[in-house]
C-alpha cells in the first residue's frame, strides 16, 4: 500500500485498491438496467478477482439491498477469499439496539455470510449519537458477527468520538470512508486525512474518479446523465477541462493509461485506499490495472497545482 496507510489491522494487509459497488442495482443515480445489468456486473466481479482484487465495499442502501445480494451471490459462486465491507444506515427511525441488530442480520442474509469483515456506520445522522452506534458495533464484534468496525462520512471530531468510544471497549477503529478525488479534497483541509494517518485509521476514498467526471468521458457537449447532472453543470465541466487534459497527458506518458487510472493513482499516492466503482468488464480491467504502476512525485505535484486552480 502507499505511504501513510498503517497496516495495523490484518484486514487490510496487501490491499492496494478496492471496488465500490454503489452502482450495482442502483437505478436512480447510476441508471442500472439501461446500459448495464446483472450480467455486466457479474462479469465485472469476475474480472476484478481474476486481477487480484479482494476488497469489495457495499451497503444496505445501495440499490435498496440489491448490491449486497449481488455481492453475496457472486461470492457464493467463487472460490476466492473476498473481504466484504458493508454499512449500516442510521435512519432517524432506527433508535435501538434491536434495530441495529435487525439491520445487521438482514445484511448478513443478503450477503449469505455469517460474518462481515468490515461493518461501517454509513453517516452521522441524528437523533442517536455516534457513541451509541459504536457501542452496538463493539457488541457485534464481540458476538463474532463482524471482524472490524469502520465509519463513513465522519468529520475529524466525529471520527475522534467513534475512536474513543471503541477504545473503551478494546476495539480499534479500522477505517473512515470518505469522498476524495482531485475535485473534492476536503479531507486534506478539514484534518480527516492527517488524523487518519496519525491515528492508524485507514482512509478509504470513495468516488476517486469524481462520479465519472475525471474519466474524461464528459464535457460541455456531453453532460453527465441522471442525478449526477445536478452535481456537475456545463460550466463545471468547462472549468475542469485543464485538469482532465492533464490527466490524459500523464496517462499518455505512462504508455497509454487512462485519465481514470491516473486519477485513482493520485488518491493512492496521497495514502488512501481508493474504491472506484465498476459497472462492466471494461471498467473492471481498467481500474484494477492501476496497481501495476504509480505516479511520480512531480506528477502528483502538477496535479495538485492544477486541482487547486480549477476545483471548487
Amino acid at each position: 500500500m502507499e505511504k501513510g496507510i498503517v497496516d495495523y489491522n490484518p484486514l487490510f494487509n496487501g490491499v492496494e485498491i478496492g471496488i465500490g459497488t454503489w452502482a450495482w442495482g442502483d437505478r436512480m443515480y447510476w441508471g442500472y438496467g439501461k446500459d448495464y445489468a446483472d450480467a455486466e456486473v457479474h462479469q465485472a466481479f469476475i474480472s476484478c478477482i481474476e486481477n487480484g482484487i479482494t476488497f469489495f465495499d457495499t451497503a444496505e442502501v445501495y440499490g435498496q439491498g440489491r448490491s449486497e445480494q449481488f455481492l453475496g451471490n457472486f461470492i457464493a459462486q467463487s472460490n476466492k477469499k473476498i473481504i466484504i465491507a458493508s454499512k449500516f444506515m442510521p435512519f432517524p427511525w432506527r433508535l435501538t439496539r434491536n434495530s441495529f441488530k435487525k439491520a445487521l442480520k438482514n445484511s448478513l442474509d443478503r450477503l449469505k455470510v455469517a460474518r462481515i469483515d468490515l461493518y461501517q456506520l454509513h453517516m452521522p445522522l441524528p437523533p442517536v449519537r455516534i457513541e451509541k452506534w459504536m457501542e452496538y458495533m463493539a457488541e457485534a464484534k464481540a458476538d463474532g458477527l463482524i471482524d472490524a468496525v469502520g465509519v463513513s462520512n465522519l468529520s475529524y471530531s466525529q471520527m475522534q468520538r467513534a475512536f474513543d468510544t471503541l477504545a473503551k471497549e478494546g476495539v480499534r477503529l479500522a477505517s473512515n470512508q470518505v469522498e476524495y478525488s482531485l475535485i473534492n479534497r476536503e479531507i486534506e483541509k478539514n484534518g480527516v486525512l492527517k488524523a487518519c494517518q496519525e491515528m492508524g485509521i485507514v482512509c478509504i476514498a470513495y468516488s476517486p474518479i469524481g462520479m465519472g467526471v475525471l474519466s474524461g468521458k464528459y464535457s460541455a457537449q456531453n453532460l453527465l446523465p441522471g442525478m449526477r447532472a445536478s452535481r456537475f453543470s456545463k460550466n463545471d465541466l468547462i472549468r475542469l477541462k485543464p485538469l482532465i487534459d492533464l490527466l490524459k497527458k500523464i496517462g499518455a506518458d505512462h504508455g497509454g493509461k487512462s485519465a481514470s487510472q491516473v486519477a485513482i493513482n493520485w488518491t493512492r499516492a496521497k495514502g488512501t485506499l481508493p474504491i472506484p466503482g465498476v459497472k462492466n468488464i471494461q471498467q473492471a480491467e481498467q481500474n484494477t490495472d492501476v496497481i501495476s504502476w504509480q505516479l511520480s512525485d512531480d506528477e502528483v505535484i502538477r496535479l495538485d497545482e492544477i486541482s487547486d486552480r480549477v476545483a471548487k
